[in-house]
């Protein structure tokens, strides 16, 4: 295995604008760490001299030449043969130890295919899972499974737990993040037997101090809980639901503002206080999903960001790996797999 020399291995030709929103993102994230070191991965013609403009970026990037790039609409399985794909080499170069993690703005569907193939699932984790943090009322919060996993067991749900509370450790800074299980109401006999089951053992485990049980749709943006843990499939409808209500909310607000002669006035006198709303709303700030539980950080950017939020996603990448996410799952996970051993003992 080779010897680990850069923070991140970067598809420089993942996404809608890349290389240069890429790039962008890159010169960005410089000045925030600048003693890291990024691999970056892609037609290196191009880079070199795209490169030679931001020197930030450039000071702290190596570049290695991949001769193909994965398109937005090839499919998982036609990307699993690309071997000479940037993205490909970027999870390869995670898998032989040269770089902690990957971040790419690529195909969403071909990057969990090549990373769940290539770096694997941890042991003892059944499942990895997609997690993006949001906002809410009380600050921002994460949210788990978005997508990957469309069918579930109580057990899956546990490793979210235990996993969205890691991520909230080493991304968010909580000591303590608090974590809800999203269900149909509730009480305590709402829901199916593997909602139910989970949040047995999730009260049971270690993590259990900062369990608060059943959640609904409306807390996810209330902030009841730092963590929210559900299935992919509703994961995913809350993720774009909520989304799709960002964007309505912004073009009924223009078109108020725009009704007539009093609203424009109004507009002017309320714009300071539009413009924090928008940037704190601002979706690159919560850019950079990430699916957890593989042997290797692997961050996904929006593929129609910019720089600034191709920065973000660096952020996140940075953040898990300098506080050990990893390590911080492997020992959640052990200890709820001691406590499963302990259990058929302690009732005999």
């Amino acid at each position: 295995m080779a010897k680990r020399e850069f923070a991140l291995a970067v598809d420089a030709m993942g996404g809608d604008h890349a290389p240069d929103s890429v790039l962008d993102g890159l010169d960005q994230a410089a000045e925030r760490h600048p003693g890291a070191r990024f691999l970056l991965i892609g037609d290196e013609s191009r880079l070199t001299g795209l490169l030679a403009r931001r020197p930030r970026a450039a000071a702290l990037c190596s570049v290695r030449h991949a001769p193909e790039a994965i398109p937005g609409d090839m499919k998982p399985t036609a990307a699993l043969r690309v071997r000479g794909s940037s993205m490909r080499m970027a999870i390869d170069a995670v898998a032989a130890g040269e770089a902690d993690g990957v971040v790419s703005a690529g195909n969403t569907g071909a990057l969990m295919a090549l990373a769940k193939i290539v770096l694997r699932t941890m042991p003892e984790i059944d499942r990895p899972a997609l997690a993006a943090i949001g906002p809410s009322a009380r600050g921002d919060v994460v949210l788990l499974d978005l997508g990957a996993n469309v069918t579930y067991e109580a057990r899956n749900l546990v490793e979210f737990a235990v996993m969205g509370d890691a991520f909230a450790r080493a991304v968010l800074g909580l000591p303590n993040p608090t974590i809800g299980l999203m269900n149909v109401g509730s009480e305590e006999l709402k829901g199916d037997e593997r909602v139910r089951q989970a949040a047995e053992i999730i009260r049971d485990s270690h993590i259990g101090p900062n369990f608060r049980g059943f959640i609904e749709g409306h807390d996810i943006t209330a902030g009841t809980t730092d963590v929210v843990v559900t299935d992919g499939f509703t994961g995913n409808v809350a993720l774009k639901t909520g989304e799709g209500a960002l964007k309505l909310v912004g073009t009924l607000l223009r078109q108020v503002f725009n009704s007539s002669v009093p609203a424009r006035m109004g507009y002017l006198l309320a714009r300071p206080a539009l413009d924090r709303l928008r940037e704190w709303m601002d979706p690159r700030r919560y850019n950079g999903a990430v699916l957890i539980g593989l042997n290797g950080v692997v961050v996904k950017s929006h593929g129609g960001t910019d720089g600034m939020g191709f920065a973000h996603a660096v952020d996140v990448a940075m953040d898990m790996v300098t506080h050990g996410f990893n390590e911080r799952i492997r020992d959640g996970v052990s200890r709820l797999s001691h406590r499963s051993a302990d259990e058929p003992a302690n009732g005999d």
